[in-house]
């Protein structure tokens, strides 16, 4: 039986208000002006707090406050306002030759793992934080009233001053930070871990291998609302609104996929042709709040995009603007973890069933032979040449097969390594790297194919 509607209603909404709450903290993880701006708003009420407060100079702790006059307060005050100035200018510039560098030497699909990098946001929020508390206190110290005045808060200038010291202290965080965050090791580790958080929080447990039916020629199509990639899927909202109206549906596109305006999102139909098909307007009603589309791809619930920034990397090295095999080798080794976390993992569609065990929900999803394809595909064409680069495609497959559960697995891996030799097998010239190449490749196929 279906839920109350007054239930399923109230649960819809929650929902609904829980996808736009993940839509909103998500743009604000990757905007840089979120926490400066939190910091500006921070730093002017800290000093309208502390300006209220009189700490008389006799007393001990008045002692460690600031002693000079209120002309000295004012100079210190734009001392550090302008310093600041330039500190940030300089912080900003070394970002943006972070983002250029990551850009044009990695892959434009990193630059969103630079701008969600906390600690480059800590440390801009806390020089804007200095320079706005410092300027602020130009309105009050040594002026009251529109006029000259030697009483202000000591306090208060004190704590400009502490600002200053931690500003130096993150402007040395900062040179060290973004010289590692450079380092194609750090930035390779960081999307292997960021992806395999992805696979362990946001891969389905119920996903197999089972067929989806496809739509009957009475299904409705519920068309996509707007142009972008598919972020974030939550079918359980679906699921709720299928057994309102007794019906099934099934989700066209995949987590990461394309969607364009007017094309279809979803299918709706009901099991006989006899029965009124369901009204189109009630899935689109909540397709927005189950399938959020946006225009850039994230890591949220998209493996493959994971999986696809290590192979950017990768042909990137392989290119002859690069040359630099080492780096693909790495990143062949940072996916094999990638494809070896998704060989334990269940893999495939999914059918969402309602409380009597009637599917309501289709949705396609990506299997293993899938993952490996983009894993190794484009680093097979690109690097077939390479002996030392084939050879790191082979044993990414052979430890995928190793963590595989099923033989149905391994032999997808099989079929990966087969066209890894063919590939080499067309594209090594030297006979002396081709049969060491041959002899690793037959020892990883009888490995893999026990």
């Amino acid at each position: 039986m279906s839920a109350p509607p007054g239930n399923a209603s109230h649960a819809g909404r929650a929902r609904a208000s829980a996808m736009r709450r993940e839509k909103t903290w998500e743009y604000l993880r990757g905007a840089l002006w979120a926490l400066p701006t939190l910091a500006v708003v921070l730093a002017l009420l800290t000093w309208s707090l502390l300006a209220l407060v009189d700490v008389s100079p006799d007393s001990p702790f008045g002692q460690l406050l600031f002693q000079g006059t209120a002309d000295d307060a004012r100079a210190l005050l734009i001392a550090i306002a302008s310093t600041m100035a330039t500190v940030i200018a300089l912080v900003l510039g070394l970002t943006v030759v972070a983002l250029q560098l990551s850009s044009t030497q990695f892959s434009p699909r990193l630059l969103r793992n630079f701008l969600r990098d906390r600690p480059d946001q800590v440390v801009l929020s806390v020089f804007v934080a200095t320079f706005t508390y410092s300027t602020a206190g130009l309105y009050t110290v040594g002026i009251s009233g529109g006029e000259r005045t030697e009483g202000y808060s000591r306090l208060a200038v004190t704590g400009a001053i502490v600002l200053l010291f931690l500003s130096l202290v993150m402007l040395v965080y900062f040179l060290h930070h973004i010289g590692h965050s450079i380092q194609i090791d750090e930035i390779m580790g960081s999307v292997q871990q960021n992806t395999l958080t992805v696979i362990e929080r946001d891969l389905p447990l119920d996903a197999s291998d089972d067929p989806l039916p496809e739509p009957p020629a009475w299904a409705v199509t519920v068309p996509a609302s707007r142009s972008g990639y598919v972020q974030t899927m939550h079918p359980e909202v679906l699921r709720e609104t299928a057994v309102e109206l007794d019906a099934v549906t099934r989700v066209v596109p995949m987590i990461g996929e394309h969607v364009i305006t007017g094309s279809p999102l979803l299918w709706a139909w009901r099991l006989s042709p006899e029965q009124p098909p369901p009204a189109p307007e009630a899935f689109a009603a909540v397709a927005d709040d189950a399938i959020r589309i946006g225009i850039e791809r994230t890591a949220e619930q998209d493996v493959a995009f994971g999986v696809r920034q290590l192979a950017d990397i990768c042909l990137r090295a392989l290119s002859a603007s690069v040359n630099d095999p080492y780096t693909a080798i790495q990143a062949l080794d940072h996916i094999a973890v990638l494809l070896a976390a998704l060989a334990q993992h269940p893999l495939g569609n999914r059918h969402l069933r309602d409380a009597n065990g009637d599917v309501r929900v289709l949705v396609r999803g990506r299997d293993l032979a899938l993952y490996l394809d983009l894993a190794c595909g484009q680093g097979r064409r690109y690097g077939a040449a390479d002996p030392r680069v084939v050879e790191a495609l082979l044993r990414a497959l052979r430890t995928t097969s190793t963590f595989c559960r099923r033989d149905s697995d391994r032999e997808v891996v099989a079929v990966q390594v087969r066209l890894v030799l063919e590939a080499a097998e067309a594209a090594i010239r030297q006979p002396a790297d081709l049969d060491s190449v041959r002899e690793f490749g037959d020892e990883v196929l009888r490995e893999v194919t026990g």
